[in-house]
């Protein structure tokens, strides 16, 4: 059985929005470290904290939402494009401004991880991951 880990990182982010939580921990892996960290530079995350645990050697990511006006948290969406069973795969010719460029296109392409501005600045191509955006 296989496990798509940045499918659950990405509900994980979702459903930590939507529940007014401020902040939410997951388990680390690289590519969802990756993720995590553009939409931080795209200021749809506040931090991104990597911490291990010394009793049992468990290393995670903690991740803190963005907190708007009056302590209430910014509800995030977050739309999954590219899954296991069904790859999606574009030009940068072809990617979209995700609302008039409010959210972020990510993109795996062949320099890593980037966004869809940024990928689209270096004519490269790639797997369409996901779009985020507030709601």
């Amino acid at each position: 059985m296989s496990t798509d880990r940045l499918s659950n990182l990405l509900s994980s982010v979702k459903n930590a929005s939507m529940a007014g939580r401020s902040s939410f921990e997951t388990a680390y892996f690289k590519q969802g470290k990756e993720v995590l960290e553009l939409l931080k530079s795209a200021r749809l995350l506040e931090d991104i904290k990597v911490f291990k645990s010394e009793d049992t050697g468990f290393k995670g990511l903690r991740v803190d939402l963005v907190v708007g006006g009056e302590g209430v948290v910014r509800r995030l969406e977050v739309e999954r494009l590219s899954k296991p069973g069904h790859r999606v795969y574009a030009s940068y010719k072809e990617f979209l401004r995700v609302k008039a460029g409010l959210g972020v296109l990510v993109v795996s392409t062949s320099r890593g991880m980037l966004s869809g501005e940024e990928a689209k600045k270096r004519k490269l191509g790639g797997e369409l991951i996901c779009k985020v955006y507030f709601d």
